[in-house]
Order: structure tokens, then sequence, then C-alpha cells
């Protein structure tokens, strides 16, 4: 591709050149600006991190380490990652299902495969089982070599792919720019929606041709980041143009636009740009074998492995939303057993159990919470409510109103933990206003918007949630704590810059807290599975030692199967004096870190397995 990409550049230039019969410097000049317009009409982002922040991850990882992990972070990976559900079909029926898809859209694929030669000095990866995948890179879906992962399919993408705009000396594309998160979807997939269009050139009519570029966050004079853009503004390819040499080297793709300008900006949604030619190509699973496959990033299957859950079990996820790793495990379990699903969001929660009914999964059971809050403590009795710990309902302390539905549609639920006054609040109705003497001016507004609004997160018509006020310690047998983080392991990634030294150890402290709950829960002679989707050092090896400190009936525990790398050892001093201990030599191969450089290709990822021996009082 990138070298019909050059003949297609060469002879343009030559025409070109013969039509003008140019003289030696008019030649030379039209070869600058040939250039200039091919670099500048292409894809090639450069990562921008806070400098200290910067300096931080180069003291962990070297400084060519960092910079190709930075380049990684701007690209997707080269393949979809899908998981078998293996309730309702197997990796074969789904291949057989998916070629045929493939086959009648047209689909091809022409990117090198999934690489795991580079983890083969790994105990727990058979030398045969990697030849036995590498042989298999020539097919566009394969099925994993793995041992025990057997359903997981991999479809191949391709990219990146050099792309003709159309650029003429002095006559530049017609161009959308879109929003840097818009874009991060298109290079995942995705088409080009209204919503995500910031600026777009003049007399764009419906059906045109146009080339879709990024607007990346700037830095602003005060410190903090921007755009600097307002939405509608015209471009017209021309260095007076607002973004326009901070676009260089930012074009995602080519497309049919399927409204005029004054369409794009006057709609509040659709599809805008049908992305018809992209940098990076990877096929589309929507609305594909519904209930039949899960489009799962491999390190979060292997995370859910690492837990080893079994059947019968009680088995809690602590952050669940939006259910991909609930719904993995109780696939292992074979539906049999007892999966908690818990999220402090109502909507994500109401996700997770339509993702769960999708799949035909019947043993997960949902619950809004949140995890600081995960361990209950149980005080005196309240003659509104009773605390409910026993078998049949999970150990929750909860109680319902007798007073049934709301008159929004919405059950009442009352909850008594050691906090009292804490009492939540997710379900308030238009009842709530009764219980005072005069109705407020705030009340009415709240009233007016939610009218105006219709139903929003707390009044959800689309499903029920529970409430929970936490769990009995030592009531799971195992318990995986997927931890909110930086995320800064996630790709495609074109801006970093909004993460500081300060936020990275807010979000450690933050780990700690909901870490110190999950120890709780889980029964001596458990498993306690802690991951994150981060490349922050501070956010995993710095937690594997706060837990080994913390608790010394904590032990790392082998995790099976085992493709990811090492772990950091040693430790960081910060110009502050702060001292950030990472793992101590021989922790390392006991942890799994998932480079987003590697040849496996995945997203940045870390995974911890502790054992749980016998506990002292907590």
């Amino acid at each position: 591709m990138k070298k019909k990409g050059r003949n297609l550049l060469a002879a343009f230039r030559q025409t070109f050149l013969t039509l003008q019969n140019m003289t030696p410097q008019a030649e030379a000049e039209a070869e600058i600006q040939l250039n200039a317009a091919s670099a500048r009409y292409s894809y090639n982002p450069i990562l921008r991190w806070n400098p200290q922040v910067e300096d931080y991850f180069i003291k962990a990882y070297g400084s060519l380490h960092f910079a190709q992990i930075s380049k990684a972070l701007t690209r997707p990976s080269c393949y979809s990652c899908i998981r078998v559900n293996t309730l309702k079909s197997t990796s074969d029926a789904v291949i057989e299902k998916l070629q045929e898809i493939m086959r009648k859209s047209g689909s091809q694929n022409d990117v090198v495969g999934i690489n795991l030669k580079e983890n083969k000095a790994s105990n727990d990866i058979d030398l045969d089982m990697v030849e036995k995948q590498s042989s298999l890179q020539n097919e566009s879906i394969t099925k994993c070599q793995i041992p025990g992962l057997e359903y997981v399919v991999f479809v191949k993408g391709s990219g990146p792919h050099e792309i003709d705009y159309g650029y003429l000396p002095d006559k530049p594309p017609k161009e959308v720019l879109v929003s840097r998160k818009c874009a991060e979807a298109v290079l995942r997939g995705a088409q080009v929606y209204v919503p995500g269009i910031m600026a777009c050139s003049s007399h764009v009519e419906e059906g045109d041709l146009v080339a879709v570029s990024v607007a990346v966050e700037q830095p602003f004079p005060d410190g903090g980041w921007g755009l600097g853009i307002t939405r509608g503004t015209v471009l017209q390819g021309l260095p007076t143009d607002p973004y326009h040499f901070e676009r260089h080297g930012l074009y995602i793709g080519q497309g049919t636009t399927m409204l005029s300008r004054a369409g794009i900006f006057r709609a509040s949604q659709g599809i805008a740009v049908d992305m018809n030619n992209r940098v990076f190509k990877l096929p589309s699973f929507y609305d594909v074998l519904e209930g039949e496959i899960f489009l799962q990033n491999l390190p979060s299957i292997i995370a859910a492995h690492a837990l080893d859950p079994q059947k019968g079990e009680r088995i809690l996820d602590m952050c669940a939303a939006p259910g991909g790793k609930t719904t993995a495990i109780a696939i292992l379990m074979k539906d049999e057993g007892e999966v908690i699903a818990a999220d402090r969001s109502h909507n994500k929660v109401i996700d997770i159990q339509k993702l769960a009914a999708e799949l035909g999964l019947t043993c997960i059971t949902t619950y809004k919470l949140d995890a600081l809050k995960a361990v209950s403590k149980r005080n005196g009795s309240s003659d509104m409510t009773t605390l409910c710990c026993n078998k049949d309902n999970n150990d929750v302390v909860n109680q319902r109103s007798d007073s049934g539905p709301l008159g929004n549609g919405v059950s009442s639920t009352t909850f008594v933990g050691s906090n009292a006054d804490t009492t939540f609040k997710e379900n308030v109705s238009n009842e709530k206003a009764n219980e005072r003497t005069y109705t407020s001016k705030a009340d009415i507004r709240k009233n007016t918007r939610r009218m105006r609004n219709g139903p929003g997160r707390n009044q959800s018509l689309g499903g029920r949630v529970e409430n929970s006020k936490g769990f009995l310690p030592n009531s799971f047998d195992r318990v995986l704590l997927d931890a909110p983080c930086s995320a800064l392991g996630l790709r495609p990634r074109l801006f970093a810059g909004e993460e500081t030294i300060e936020s990275l150890r807010n979000h450690g402290k933050y780990q700690r807290r909901m870490f110190d709950q999950a120890v709780q829960l889980v029964r001596p002679g458990g498993v306690l599975v802690y991951s994150t989707c981060t490349i922050n050092p501070g956010e995993n090896e710095a937690l594997v030692r706060y837990a080994l400190d913390t608790y010394k009936f904590l032990s790392l525990a082998p995790q099976h199967p085992r493709i990811g790398g090492a772990g950091l050892v040693g430790r960081c001093e910060f110009p502050d004096g702060y001292v950030e201990e990472w793992l101590r030599p021989g922790e390392e191969e006991l942890v799994q870190r998932f480079d987003p450089s590697s040849q496996l290709d995945t997203i940045g990822f870390f995974i911890a397995k502790f054992a749980v021996g016998p506990k002292d009082d907590i």
C-alpha cells in the first residue's frame, strides 16, 4: 500500500512538471511543495505529555523504550480480539460465520498478524504453540492457540495506509476537522458522527469526498489545555486557518459526506462522514452475532483467567462496568455459581444487566455500590429498615421500602449502614418534597429540568437497579478489583497532557483505598486479582508493594496463562523527596505487564494475583 502511494505521487509529480514545462528552479520549488504536502497529509502523531510525567516515565522505562510506547499508544492494535460465548457457540462456528460475513461485505485484511514470539521465554507458553500460531498468520480470522484460550478469536485489521487526499498545488482538498475523541473512535473503526465535527471547509455538499483531520488539545498560556477553535469554523486549507500547523501529520482518512456543511452544523445527531478510506482498517462488529461474541482486549480476558473462577464459587467484581470481565468470569464458571457485579453508576449497572441478558447468563447479580464502601458495617437496628445479611440475599445490607413503585416508575430503596446520614439519594422522586412544609425554588428548577430532559441517570426506565450498602468481610471466594485508573494504556490515544504527577499519585491513593476494601472481602484461602489499564508504575507495581507490605497474609501467586511481560523492579525518587517503591527482585515474574509497544500489540495493562492466607483481625 505504501509503495502504491509513492508511485501515485511520483506519477503525479512527473505529469505536473511535464505539463508546466518548468524551469529547474520551478521544478525544485514544486518538489519541495509536493513533499511538504505528502508529509502534511499523513498520519504521524506525536503524543504530548506533561514534562514532569514524561521525565517520570523515562526514569521507569528508559528514553528509547518510552518513545516506543508513546508511538504505539497513538495507533490502534492491528487486530480485533473476540471472546466467544462458549455457552451458546464455538470458536469454529463463529469463525465460519465471520468469514461468511466478511466475504459478503468484501472486507480485506492484509496486515501482519499477532505475534507471540516475544513472550516465548515464559514457561507457560509452549514453543510449539507459538510456532502453530505463527503458521496461521496468513489467515484473516484465527483461533487463539494459547492453551485455555481457544475460545478467543483474532480478526486482523491493517494499517497504517498511505492515502491520496487529492492535493494539488494551491488547491487543498475539502476537509472536515473532528475532535480528538471522535478521531480516536474513528481509528478504532467508527464513523464520523455529527457531534464530533469541529470545523469544515466551505461549500461542502452531501456526497463530497473530504479529508478528515484531527484537532488535538494544545497548551494554553495559563497552563491548561484546550482546543481554541469555535465549532463551525470555516477551513480553507491555508496557514491562516485555525489549527493549520497543528493538523500536520494528523489526517486519519477520507470519507464521503452524508450531509452538507449547513446540515452538519444544524443536525444534532447522525453520521456526518462515511469513512470509506481509512489510515487503519479494522472490521466493525456492530450488531454482529449478538449474544455469541463479545469484543474484548486480550489482557482483559487474561485477567479473568488469572482469577481462575471455579463452578459454585461466590465471586465479586468490585468495579464491574461495562461487564466484560464479569461475563467472562461467569462463562468460565459455566454459569454455575454466584457472580456479584458492583458499580457506583446506575446506568453502568443497567449496561451490565443488558450484557448478561444478551449473553444468556443467569449467575450474575448486579448492585449499585461505591467500591470505597464495599465492606458493610452493621450497627444498631432501625425502625425504618432491617439489615439483611444471609445466604439468600448475598450478604448485602439493604432493605426495600414497602411503599412500592414511585410515581416515576422507580422502586424506592432505603439503606442503613455505619453512617445513616449518607442515605442514598439516587432514587428521589417528587414525593420527597412532600416531607417538607414548602417547595423550594431549587426543587422547582430541578423538577422542571427533569420534565424537559426526560428520564435521566437516576430515573432510568430501562431497568431496575438494586442498591447495596456493602458486603460482609470474608464473604467471597475470589475478588476482582479492576480499578479505575489513569487509563494511560488505552489506545489509540492522541493526547495525554492532562495527567500530572499529582494526578497520578491521586490515582494511586484512590486505588489503595479500594484495595483496602477488597482485601477484607476475600476469605482466607481465597484469591484477589488487581488489574489496571495504565502504564503508570505508581498505579501498578507501587500498589503491589503497598499490598505486600501492609497485609502480611497476602502473597503473589502465579498466573495462568502468562503471556505478559515482567513487572518493574526498583524505586523512583521524585524531586520533592517522595519515594515510590516498586517490586523487589524475584517478584517481577509473578505479575503480568502488557506493553503496548511489544509484538503482542495489546493495550497497556497490568495484572497482579494475590493468594490470601490466614488473616489476623483487619
